[in-house]
């Protein structure tokens, strides 16, 4: 059997993708996004898990496309697809408990993998927060229905905090018990993969921890952005991506469209953008 050969020019962004494509199993129905989500599952469809279907929010499934999208909408989705659909059909076989993983985002999350995309309070209310977010979405009957649940964020202090400010799409709620109690069928989010580290969520006490780091990342820089979280007894180093992984993220992306051409506000930090928000929000009034 050959060894691997890992690659050594990776970006943080393309382990983030490898490391969700090995969190799908094989023959799963999976509903993910567009963007790293999305290369996560045709990657993992490509090395690892060829029976997995892909679903798209705008109501593609199986889709074969030869490269990347850039909306859940695009036709291009539905290549080779086996059917397509419309919307409201995706979002009620969800609710009905058919898929079995799901991959959403997140502005902040906390300790019970709560999701917000809604508000950032600042020192103000829901009324008259800092700053306004897109929302939900479809993210909140993902969070709730799914299975299982992957997030995938940046790690920045602002992100990750105790409680979020509103709940948009729920994760543990308050705790053990709390998701079955307000009757949520889906599972509960499993990891949070960032692009420094993973984190879990302990299976007795629904609260996160941090699970793995990637390499060159110590466990002192990932408590210094989040001091409040708990460390896990053998936290890991994760296996650097392979240059076929890479190979084939860069090949479904020859524009560099998703992975290595930042948009503007990927390009700050959460704070400046939460106040450039703001700051064109104040001059539209």
């Amino acid at each position: 059997m050959n060894a691997k050969e890992y690659a050594k020019d990776y970006t943080h962004e393309e382990l983030m993708a490898t490391i969700a494509a090995k969190e799908i199993k094989d023959g799963e129905r999976v509903f993910v996004g567009i963007g790293i989500p999305m290369i996560a599952g045709f990657l993992a469809i490509h090395m690892y898990t060829p029976r997995t279907t892909l679903i798209f929010e705008g109501g593609y499934i199986g889709g074969r496309p030869p490269f990347t999208c850039t909306d859940v909408g695009d036709s291009v989705l539905g290549f080779k697809a086996p059917y397509i659909t419309s919307l409201w059909r995706t979002f009620s076989d969800l609710q009905r408990g058919y898929f079995d993983l799901a991959i959403i985002g997140a502005a902040q999350v906390d300790k019970y993998g709560n999701v917000n995309s809604t508000a950032i309070f600042g020192n103000g209310t829901y009324d008259n927060p800092a700053v306004r977010l897109p929302g939900s979405g479809g993210a909140n009957d993902i969070a709730s229905s799914a299975k299982r649940i992957l997030i995938m964020v940046r790690l920045e202090k602002q992100r990750f905090v105790p409680k979020v400010d509103y709940i948009t799409s729920p994760g543990y709620i308050n705790g053990p018990g709390t998701r079955e109690k307000v009757g949520l069928k889906g599972g509960g989010p499993v990891a949070i993969i960032t692009d420094k580290a993973v984190f879990r969520f302990n299976k007795n006490t629904k609260e996160m921890y941090l699970s793995e780091l990637y390499p060159n990342i110590s466990i002192e820089e990932i408590k210094r952005t989040v001091p409040w979280i708990n460390i896990a007894e053998d936290v890991r180093v994760v296996e650097p991506p392979t240059m076929e992984e890479i190979e084939f993220i860069r090949s479904f992306d020859p524009t560099d469209i998703i992975l290595r051409r930042k948009r503007f506000f990927e390009n700050i930090d959460f704070q400046s953008w939460v106040m450039l928000h703001k700051l064109k929000v104040e001059e539209a009034i």
